[in-house]
C-alpha cells in the first residue's frame, strides 16, 4: 500500500527516487531535467523515497510539479524500521539506496514503475523507457560501465557475486516489473538473506539486486544509463549518470558535466551547488581519491572472503 494521497491514471507513468537530506539539490537537477524532456502525452508521478527530509527544500522540489507532474514525498521510516540496522553504509553509498528493494510490496497498485537514481540528467523523453517491452523480465538495466571497464572490479563480481562483469547491470536506473519481482519474492529474499548472511559487498543494493535477479534481467541500451567514461561509446545518451566518485559538482573536468549544469543553472539550489563545488577543495579530493583505492582494496579482499555469494551459495 502507499503512504501517500491520491489515485493512479490509467496514462499515469510512475518514476521513483530515493534520496536523503544530501542529495535535494541534485535531485532537484535530475526531476527539471526529466521534466523538460518527457512527453506531454502521459502523466507522471514522482516518488521520492526517504526517511525524513528537509521540508522546505521537498517544498521547492513539488514546485516543479504541473498538470502533467505530480510530485510525492514518501517517508518509509516505519516500513524499513525492523531491518534498518542491518543496511550497511559502504563509501559514498548511503542507506536511501536500499529504498528500491521495498517498492514492490509498498506500492502494490503498481505493476511496472521507473526507479532512477539523483545524480543523473535525463537528456531523453522518459515514457520510451517506460514502454520498453520486458519480455517476462523482472527488471530492465544497463550493464555496469564502470566495472565492466575494471579488471579489479569485474574480479569482485566474478569471484564474490557469481555474475561475469558483461552482465552486471547498474541498479541505478532499473525499469521494473513490481509484478514479476512479487511473483519471485525478491523482497523477501533480500530481507531474509540481509538477516542470515549480511554478505561483504562494495556495491550494498545492485550486488543483490543482480544476484536475486539473475536471468530474470533485460539488458537495456547504453543510451538510458550512460557513465561519463571517456572509454564508453554512446554518442547520443538518454540518460548520463554520475556514478563515479568525482561528481559534476565537486569538478567541471568530470566528463559531460557540463549537460549537468545546463540543468543545474536553472534550479533553485543553485547556489547551495556552487558552494558544494567551492568547498571542494585540495584535501576533499585526496579525501575522495582515498576512498577509491580504499574500495579497491575492499573489492579485492571481498573476492578472497568466505563470506561471499558466490563460496555460500555455489
Amino acid at each position: 500500500m502507499t503512504n501517500f494521497s491520491g489515485h493512479k491514471s490509467l496514462n499515469e507513468i510512475p518514476i521513483f527516487f530515493s534520496t536523503d537530506d544530501n542529495y535535494l539539490q541534485y535531485l532537484d537537477v535530475a526531476i527539471r531535467s526529466l521534466i523538460k524532456n518527457a512527453s506531454r502525452n502521459y502523466k507522471y508521478r514522482i516518488v521520492i523515497l526517504n526517511t525524513g527530509l528537509d521540508r522546505e527544500k521537498t517544498d521547492k522540489i513539488k514546485s516543479l510539479g504541473d498538470e502533467n507532474f505530480i510530485i510525492n514525498f514518501v517517508d518509509i521510516t516505519h516500513s524499513i524500521q525492523d531491518i534498518k540496522h542491518q543496511l550497511k553504509n559502504i563509501y559514498h553509498f548511503g542507506l536511501a539506496s536500499y529504498y528500491r528493494l521495498f517498492i514492490e510490496n509498498l506500492f502494490t497498485e503498481y505493476d511496472k514503475i521507473l526507479y532512477l537514481d539523483c545524480d543523473i540528467v535525463v537528456l531523453g523523453d522518459i515514457s520510451k523507457l517506460y514502454f520498453t517491452d520486458l519480455e517476462d523480465n523482472a527488471i530492465g538495466g544497463v550493464v555496469e560501465q564502470f566495472i565492466l571497464h575494471s579488471p579489479i572490479f569485474s574480479h569482485y563480481t566474478k569471484e564474490a557475486i557469481g555474475i561475469d562483469s558483461k552482465n552486471y547491470i547498474n541498479s541505478g536506473i532499473m525499469l521494473m516489473d513490481l509484478a514479476k519481482l512479487r511473483e519471485l519474492q525478491i523482497e523477501e529474499k533480500f530481507v531474509d538473506l540481509i538477516n542470515s548472511y549480511n554478505f561483504d559487498v562494495i556495491d550494498p543494493d545492485q550486488a543483490y539486486i543482480n544476484y536475486l535477479c539473475q536471468g530474470k534481467i533485460k539488458y537495456l541500451p547504453v543510451s538510458w544509463n550512460r557513465t561519463p567514461l571517456e572509454s564508453v561509446d554512446c554518442e547520443n545518451p538518454n540518460i548520463i549518470h554520475y556514478a563515479l566518485g568525482e561528481k559534476p559538482w565537486h569538478n567541471d573536468k568530470v566528463y559531460l558535466a557540463e549537460h549537468f549544469w545546463e540543468y543545474a543553472k536553472d534550479s533553485l539550489f543553485y547556489e547551495d551547488i556552487i558552494k558544494t563545488k567551492e568547498a571542494y577543495d585540495t584535501l576533499a579530493k585526496l579525501k575522495k581519491q582515498r576512498a577509491g583505492i580504499d574500495i579497491q582494496i575492499q573489492a579485492l579482499e571481498v573476492a578472497l572472503s568466505k563470506n561471499t555469494f558466490k563460496k555460500v551459495f555455489n
